[in-house]
């Protein structure tokens, strides 16, 4: 199975789709203990274009439910850089103990995650279907079967659950602290809605299956903004 062509960035997301939560993407409500600073590092964008998007200073005050758009009006114009380092893919990697199936990260090339307490626990148990490799994709992606839970990798609050994201499906964002968000994209049922605060381990959506009935989670970490490899973040032991 190949991974989605397409990866978590909200500068690309279509504007016109509705989050279940009645927000549209790309946009998102003020939550309790949010600032401008941690909305623009939870979504990835600078500070200056999200205050810029809103016709705001960059050190105004954000107030809860206020809703602010967090990614940019369209046309959008290419990005001329990449916001993440580029590197080659590595050549094949021996298979060490994770789960079923799993190849440890690619060696070099891959951003280093924003310090943080925060430890991931893996968000369902299956085989590694698609590895990160640093340029390409932004993500894993873990084989399991339709039905089965997706389990928040650690407690935080839900800022996104819905379909405006055509790429991923039903794709649920979790932000963990002011650095770190996880994203479980092609879900089935949505068992969480935006706002909603979540344990690690909880249930948070069932796992999709694609047109041949195989399941599978796109699993994505993003820590101060940048995509980083889940396998360097996640226990070496699977579920």
């Amino acid at each position: 199975m190949t991974p989605w062509p397409e990866s978590l960035d909200y500068r690309n997301a279509p504007p016109a789709y509705a989050a279940t939560s009645g927000v549209p993407a790309g946009f998102y409500r003020v939550n309790p203990g949010d600032s401008m600073q941690s909305i623009a590092i939870a979504f990835g964008q600078r500070l200056e274009d999200v205050a810029r998007w809103n016709r705001l200073p960059p050190n105004a005050t954000v107030v809860v439910g206020q809703i602010l758009r967090v990614a940019p009006p369209y046309p959008v114009p290419p990005y001329p850089v990449p916001p993440y380092p580029v590197a080659p893919a590595p050549a094949a990697v021996p298979v060490v103990p994770g789960p079923v199936g799993a190849v440890p990260p690619p060696a070099g090339g891959t951003p280093t995650p924003e310090t943080t307490s925060v430890k991931l626990a893996w968000p369902v148990r299956g085989p590694l279907l698609s590895t990160f490799t640093p340029g390409k994709t932004k993500g894993i992606v873990i084989g399991g079967r339709g039905g089965d839970p997706v389990r928040a990798a650690a407690a935080g609050r839900v800022v996104y659950a819905g379909t405006g994201i055509e790429a991923y499906g039903p794709l649920i964002i979790i932000k963990h602290d002011d650095t770190l968000i996880t994203a479980y994209g092609h879900n089935g049922a949505l068992l969480v809605k935006e706002g909603d605060a979540v344990a690690q381990g909880q249930a948070i959506a069932e796992m999709g299956t694609d047109a041949n009935g195989t399941g599978s989670l796109q699993f994505e970490v993003r820590s101060g903004g940048k995509p980083v490899d889940p396998l360097g973040v996640l226990p070496r032991s699977g579920g």
